[in-house]
């Protein structure tokens, strides 16, 4: 995309503008770098129907080029574009003629092109008392057994994924030292995209670590010079699988029958304290400071989640349960 050249001045300049009103914006850098690419396919196809002022452009050319574009990457792939694909690039043309409204430059009339359906897994978030019940069932199993240590380092994992919102690397990356008992915080150092935050945790989290820590890690760790904070079982630092592995384990053995079919991953525990922190009042910009947003644009995403199950509640009457398919891309873009 980037590739194409664009003969109109006033293309580029009008692309260059939209890169700079994204970046004030506060969108993410990934945003502000991939939707004026996409954009440059748009002018590229205005270009080839010999169209090289903005001023010409209205919504038929629009849906005209998107048409286009089904059916060029549908011939160049072989078959159809992933839906999210063809998504981000209505995105683009969404957000696009907002910049050209709000600047002034030219307003055309909604282009009336439907959100393609989204064909990814739907996307969970549990209940608090869901919540519960998994710290519940590592009380108990196995107790005063040599698998007592497990139950606590289980716990610790709850709280180190729910409790402070770790990405699924973050977790794996956590070291001894980066734990400060003191001010109660701790310490990501290795981020998405190496951003370093501080991650501040409560008094109970606080217990269940300093338990897990002190009276059972010195238990299964093999060597005392090991500063990874999860310890498998061969007394190593633990992979992210066998903690993916652990927590299905957890949430089988809850009484929960709903709680059992959930799909239940490392990130679904992420997901589901910003969702609980924006439910209890916490400020957006809060919540993306706890997470490591580079932008309050991902962070948004909850506020969505919160209407769709209040509606999704006012018509069936059900508890917190899946979330909408059209926030998958946008939450797993999240999770590595």
């Amino acid at each position: 995309m980037k590739s194409l050249t664009i003969k109109s001045d006033n293309f580029n300049y009008i692309e260059k503008s939209f890169r700079e009103w994204l970046d004030v914006l506060g969108y993410a850098p990934s945003t502000v770098y991939n939707m004026p690419n996409q954009i440059r396919e748009l002018f590229y196809y205005l270009e080839k129907n010999n169209l090289n002022k903005i001023h010409q452009l209205n919504s038929k050319h629009i849906k005209a080029y998107y048409e286009e574009l089904k059916l060029r990457y549908n011939t160049r792939k072989g078959g159809a574009l992933s839906n999210a694909y063809l998504n981000k690039h209505l995105q683009a043309l969404y957000k696009f003629t907002e910049y050209l409204r709000q600047s002034g430059k030219l307003v055309i009339s909604n282009i009336g092109i439907d959100w393609e359906a989204d064909t990814a897994e739907e996307i969970t978030v549990l209940s608090q008392e869901e919540i519960k019940e998994l710290y519940k069932v590592t009380y108990g199993y196995n107790e005063n057994t040599p698998l007592e240590p497990f139950n606590y380092r289980d716990r610790a994992m709850l709280t180190i994924y729910y409790g402070c919102g770790l990405r699924r690397n973050e977790g794996y990356n956590l070291d001894l030292s980066d734990i400060n008992f003191d001010k109660q915080l701790l310490y990501v150092r290795k981020g998405k995209n190496y951003k370093e935050r501080l991650v501040p945790f409560n008094k109970t989290s606080s217990k269940y670590i300093e338990e897990y820590i002190y009276d059972w890690r010195p238990q299964i760790v093999a060597s005392k010079k090991e500063e990874a904070f999860f310890i498998s079982q061969r007394g190593k630092r633990m992979d992210t699988q066998s903690m993916a592995i652990r927590l299905k384990l957890l949430q089988q053995r809850t009484n929960d029958i709903y709680l059992q079919q959930k799909n239940v991953r490392l990130h679904v525990l992420r997901h589901s304290i910003a969702t609980h922190l924006l439910q209890n009042g916490m400020s957006l910009e809060k919540i993306a400071r706890f997470l490591g947003h580079s932008s309050l644009e991902s962070t948004q995403v909850y506020t969505h989640l919160i209407k769709a199950e209040k509606q999704n509640n006012e018509l069936t009457q059900q508890p917190f349960n899946n979330i909408p398919k059209y926030t998958v891309e946008q939450l797993h873009e999240d999770e590595r």
